[in-house]
């Protein structure tokens, strides 16, 4: 530390033991700090490839903690193919902008959205960005977006292990853990290993392996047909000794909602599809309340 003479003030040329000690842990790793929004448990749901059903399964566990009574927020980071509003009927909405915050677009009173397809002009719009662009724009959906007081800010990100993993990890508060979502065949599970390993090379949880499309419900006599197989997923929590949340069968009646935009529990609440739904995002809070519990 040296005085500058032309001033009372004092002006540090090095890196010296005072000034580093008084900077944040995040400063120190050469991280940005972590944003500043009231949420209690951040949920990233990532899978090792695309076409498991991970954005399904990513909106309907959204729903379900919001059925539920918890104020619930779904961040769409999916920002190259942003597909989250159409599932929920809601693309064609924009978001407000009061006192340079931007309003999130509510589906239900405590069940908040927010995505890149809410700024594009229209569906077919491309974003062509490389990856500093999309760390900003993820700084801001975190900190310039009025999220309120959330109990669940659930994470939709993109297929793979880039980007936007790594940067929601680093920016976002109380990352509680890591939902990976996977299909029962071997090259899917294959994958969903791989994520497993990324997301324990970033030091965090993994909450558990969800096995969605695990049989088929027959639209005409309700049975259980194993289209794609079962116990995949199972057996990869197994294998690796982390926990499994449970199965979700591929049901036509949620493919449908999905493309209609509308809501899977509206008219389906008491089918097994929405019961295999509820019981992992109850194996989830129990597990997030096990472990965070005194957070």
């Amino acid at each position: 530390m040296t005085a500058n003479s032309s001033s009372n003030e004092t002006v540090c040329n090095e890196k010296c033991d005072t000034c580093t000690s008084a900077q944040p842990d995040s400063a120190k790793k050469g991280l940005p700090p972590k944003a500043k929004i009231d949420v209690k448990n951040v949920i990233l749901v990532l899978s090792g490839k695309g076409g498991v059903g991970k954005s399904t399964v990513s909106v309907n566990l959204a729903f379900a903690l919001a059925k539920n009574g918890k104020n619930t927020g779904l961040l769409d980071l999916d920002i190259h193919g942003p597909n989250i509003p159409k599932m929920l009927g809601i693309e064609n909405e924009r978001p407000a902008v009061i006192a340079n915050v931007i309003e999130p677009i509510y589906v239900t009173g405590n069940f908040s959205v927010m995505s890149m397809a809410f700024l594009l002009p229209d569906t077919s719009t491309p974003v062509v960005w490389r990856g500093p662009m999309k760390m900003s724009a993820i700084q801001q959906f975190l900190s310039e977006v009025n999220w309120g007081e959330l109990d669940y800010l659930v994470v939709d990100l993109p297929p793979g292990t880039g980007d936007e993993a790594l940067t929601i990890a680093q920016l976002a508060p109380n990352v509680r853990g890591a939902v990976i979502v996977t299909t029962p065949q071997d090259v899917a599970v294959m994958d969903a290993i791989k994520a497993a390993k990324f997301i324990e090379k970033l030091d965090l949880p993994i909450l558990g392996i969800i096995e969605n499309m695990s049989g088929m419900i027959c639209p005409h006599c309700g049975g259980d047909i194993d289209l794609f197989g079962k116990g995949g997923g199972l057996k990869a929590a197994e294998d690796l000794k982390i926990p499994f949340l449970g199965l979700i069968p591929l049901d036509p009646e949620m493919v449908k909602a999905g493309d209609e935009g509308r809501a899977y529990i509206l008219g389906h609440k008491d089918s097994p599809t929405w019961k295999a739904v509820e019981s992992v995002m109850e194996n989830l809070v129990t597990r997030i309340d096990s472990e965070f519990k005194s957070s």
